[in-house]
């Protein structure tokens, strides 16, 4: 018989709780076996949790997650799975990329106003204050 593991196992190992293990079997990432009120992971839900957890990193919603799980599952090869996985990853590239770009937008416009600022308040301590006239 292969290795399971316990709930509290795989919470600590991966640094989550317990209540976001039972959250990913309730969207259907893992599956774990019952013995009583036990839940015993596989080797197979360890993976799958790992997987899951790589994937929240990058910005993948469960319900992604849960299309590749499911596409993984069914595929009689890998490269469906790739190809989907590919296309999913330039997704979320370009995600990121205009994000980056808003940030950097944002950024600029907070350094523009921030130095106007403090140039106003230097203005103001020298005894020309250009806001009272």
């Amino acid at each position: 018989m292969s290795k399971t593991y316990t709930i509290s196992e795989l919470a600590e190992e991966f640094g989550v709780t317990t209540r976001t293990l039972r959250h990913y079997e309730d969207e259907g990432l893992v599956t774990p076996a019952r013995e009583g009120l036990q839940r015993l992971y596989s080797h197979r839900d360890r993976v799958r949790l790992k997987l899951a957890l790589r994937g929240k990193r990058l910005g993948f919603s469960l319900s992604e997650l849960r299309e590749l799980f499911q596409l993984y599952d069914l595929a009689n090869d890998e490269r469906r799975q790739l190809e989907e996985f590919a296309v999913k990853l330039e997704r979320r590239r370009a995600q990121l990329e205009q994000q980056r770009e808003d940030v950097e937008i944002m950024l600029n416009e907070i350094n523009f106003f921030s130095n106007q600022c403090q140039r106003l308040l230097a203005e103001s301590d020298t005894g020309k204050n250009p806001v009272s006239g």
